[in-house]
């Protein structure tokens, strides 16, 4: 590949700059009680942000100082800006809101640090790529704002509360700093025969964004907090399963099909003549004993073979 003349590698450090001014501008929208722009601010840095370092790839103009300043723009975008928001948004803050402005702060920060760190470890397996350790920053800022979507769009509840809004921002935190694998839309490769659905999916979602962006946001980090439980497992398993390590999607769908269907198909069901004895047992017709023999019930005479007879007839043997 040619190397990109100056002006195109300037590019994706010019969309990392605008990420970090609409990072910033979400908190000025937050000091004039203008939430839904500081939301909308906070989104489009995220969009920013998903697309600088593609566009950075493919232009072949990555830096060691684009790495940086993109690491110091999502610190204040998705760290900074959230917390400030928060913080603003909700009446009456006291010390321990600001405390746990703090720590989601001083998280966000950590988890960029470990990010850059895991870049240059040569020793993770090859399907580490596939995965982001802990949640992103992006996902990470826009779930802290959760509460206040919720309450834009549906009003003062439970969510509003001051002690579940922070305890909410402190278990984000702890997400953004944790071993949990997420999912990494980076790697993840659509079909050729899935892009047409893809496309009307873009349509259809694009339309829920411009006719009802808040309730698209809340549906969008929800299917975010259900997926990782997803993750975890497919991470668990590709750990167990190295001959898929290297292979497409669809030969991995292949060697999991297989493995259930083997799972499933070990053992045959057991007492299956047991079970048929017993039902013709209760099918066949009882002769009615006679009225001239007289039943005598001996522990060791006519009662043990009556006993024994009853054991056949349901299909068992009694045990010696």
């Amino acid at each position: 590949m040619h190397m990109a003349t100056p002006g195109v590698r300037l590019l994706p450090n010019a969309i990392t700059v605008l990420a970090l001014c609409a990072g910033l501008s979400a908190v000025q929208f937050a000091i004039a009680r203008d939430f839904v722009l500081a939301i909308g601010a906070i989104g489009v840095a995220a969009l920013l942000d998903s697309l600088d370092g593609r566009i950075a790839r493919l232009l072949d103009a990555t830096s060691k100082m684009g790495a940086e300043l993109d690491s110091l723009s999502d610190a204040i975008s998705f760290g900074v800006a959230p917390a400030l928001v928060l913080y603003i948004w909700l009446p009456g803050t006291d010390q321990i809101g600001w405390v746990a402005t703090l720590i989601f702060a001083v998280c966000m920060v950590l988890r960029l640090a470990r990010f850059n760190t895991l870049l240059d470890d040569a020793e993770q397996p090859p399907y580490a790529s596939e995965f982001f350790v802990g949640v992103p920053a992006p996902a990470g800022g826009l779930l802290a704002l959760l509460p206040v979507i919720l309450t834009l769009q549906f009003g003062q509840s439970w969510w509003s509360a001051g002690l579940v809004v922070w305890v909410w921002t402190v278990a984000v935190a702890g997400l953004l700093i944790s071993r949990i694998p997420t999912l990494s839309l980076k790697k993840l490769r659509a079909p050729a025969k899935a892009v047409a659905p893809m496309l009307v999916g873009v349509g259809l979602l694009a339309a829920a964004i411009i006719q009802y962006p808040l309730i698209a946001l809340i549906c969008a980090l929800l299917l975010y907090l259900v997926h990782i439980p997803y993750s975890m497992r497919r991470y668990r398993w590709l750990a167990k399963h190295p001959e898929a390590w290297d292979v497409p999607p669809r030969e991995r769908r292949a060697i999991r099909r297989a493995r259930s269907q083997r799972r499933l198909g070990l053992r045959r069901p057991q007492f299956r003549r047991v079970a048929g004895a017993a039902r013709r047992a209760v099918m066949r017709p009882r002769t009615p004993p006679s009225p001239h023999l007289p039943r005598i019930y001996s522990p060791d005479g006519a009662g043990r073979g009556q006993r024994r007879r009853n054991w056949r007839r349901i299909g068992l043997r009694r045990g010696n």
